[in-house]
């Protein structure tokens, strides 16, 4: 479907915004980036990033654009998790089926080439150009070093806002009637830590695997960088016992480390050190509705839905975004306002329901990945779905390994876990786990 060339502008050059911003140049419009921040292939990145996993749907918005193979080589596929449970030895759990993998990638490396391959393709790009002002039905902004100086005035057909969670763009839409919006903090942060490659330049876990250090209230993950390195997070409450506010000394972060994550002792010193020198940040979960306004404005990616990284969707959810927008598109030429209504009414179930299994996967990570009976359910599930693929797909394979709506996950995750509670009510389950009786019940009541 052929377009009439708008003049397109996106606040915020983050990933969604970049590829955004591909996406829309290749129908022939004039696209202006603008971002409050300094290039960032110009500057020294980190302290504040969790590595990307990159799964099913963030691919297939890069394969629709033609960029899928040029990202997947600043990527590692990680086909397991690596579990390091105190007092035993390391552990892994495969994925899903054998090829199917997450992609660890830096945030940094990532949005850099995003940049590099959007100027490539024509986009411009404004740096250091803070936006202060959004005139809604005018589709103008208004830019300027200071909020109280002197600002200049820019026109445009249509504005997207990827500006992110705390975007610039929504705020205006929020001042208009009926517009909904929430945020809800979670009592835990993170911070962002490395794990230093081998002098020869290897890793040193395995390179391969998302590696996760579970301690009920708090977690350790690490993930693997091109170099070597691992780029690790450290979540935890931010106040209490034990927490950022707690460790107060470097002394009582070795010891901190040393008792709780023996199996990177050797690394006790840059972690430490790192854990004073990097920013302690917050998560949120942000919802909104509508994310349109008229047929001038939309918000994209983390602007209309941020959710909490316990998933590792946010920004294939983004992607996703785009790519909806993108068949709508076709489908409705050049009526924007049909556009925009059909894309939030097709994104915002699928939003609410990653932001929810988001949500529910923190509170599994934290609390239930030690509880016997939790890894009971999870070792009767996995049996089941081996046994029968075509009838019970895993929770978790349908969000990572699968384009199948968010929503509908969520809706199946629900009734499996109905099922699971039958199952699990059965007197002496530890027992017949794996005999016939519980294979049958599971068959009678799908």
């Amino acid at each position: 479907m052929k377009q009439q060339p708008k003049n397109i502008a996106i606040v915020g050059s983050g990933l969604v915004g970049s590829l955004l911003a591909i996406y829309l140049k290749k129908y022939g419009h004039t696209v202006t980036v603008f971002d409050r921040r300094p290039d960032i292939r110009t500057i020294v990145f980190s302290g504040r990033s969790i590595n990307l996993a990159m799964s099913d749907r963030g691919w297939k918005a890069l394969s629709e654009i033609g960029i899928e193979e040029e990202i997947k080589k600043i990527a590692i596929p990680l086909d397991k998790r690596a579990m390091h449970v105190v007092g035993k030895p390391v552990y892994f759990q495969k994925y899903g089926h054998d090829g199917e993998a997450i992609w660890s990638i830096s945030r940094g490396v990532l949005n850099r080439r995003m940049i590099d391959l959007a100027e490539k393709s024509g986009v411009i790009f404004k740096f250091e150009e803070k936006v202060w002002d959004v005139d809604l039905p005018e589709a103008q902004l208004y830019t300027g070093d200071t909020e109280k100086g002197e600002w200049q005035e820019y026109k445009f057909d249509l504005i997207f806002g990827c500006d992110g969670a705390f975007s610039r763009v929504r705020h205006k839409m929020q001042r208009r009637s009926r517009f909904d919006y929430s945020q809800d903090f979670i009592d835990v942060g993170y911070k962002e830590l490395t794990i230093a490659a081998n002098a020869d330049g290897t890793h040193k876990l395995d390179a391969n695997s998302f590696h996760i250090w579970p301690r009920g209230k708090y977690m350790f993950i690490a993930m693997p960088n091109l170099d070597g390195s691992f780029t690790c997070t450290l979540f935890m409450p931010f106040e209490g016992d034990v927490s950022f506010e707690s460790i107060k000394t470097k002394e009582e972060a070795k010891a901190f480390f040393k008792i709780n994550f023996p199996s990177v002792d050797h690394e006790i010193e840059n972690l430490a050190t790192d854990f004073f020198k990097n920013p302690t940040s917050a998560m949120v979960t942000m919802k909104c509705y509508p994310w349109t306004y008229w047929d001038k404005v939309a918000l994209v990616g983390d602007s209309a839905h941020a959710v909490v990284p316990f998933y590792g969707q946010g920004m294939n959810a983004g992607f996703e975004d785009i790519y909806a927008l993108n068949k709508i598109i076709k489908q409705y030429g050049d009526d924007w306002e049909a556009i925009f209504q059909a894309y939030q009414k097709e994104r915002k179930p699928n939003a609410d329901a990653i932001a929810e299994l988001s949500y529910r996967n923190f509170m599994e990570m934290s609390s239930k990945t030690a509880d016997p009976k939790f890894l009971l359910q999870k070792k009767i599930e996995k049996r089941f779905a081996d046994k029968y693929p075509d009838k019970w797909i895993p929770l978790y394979s349908r969000v990572t390994f699968s384009d199948r709506p968010y929503a509908e996950a969520l809706a199946m995750g629900d009734e499996q876990e109905k099922i699971m509670e039958h199952i699990m009510a059965i007197p002496d389950i530890e027992e017949k786990w794996d005999g016939a009786e519980v294979e049958a019940k599971i068959l009678g009541m799908l």
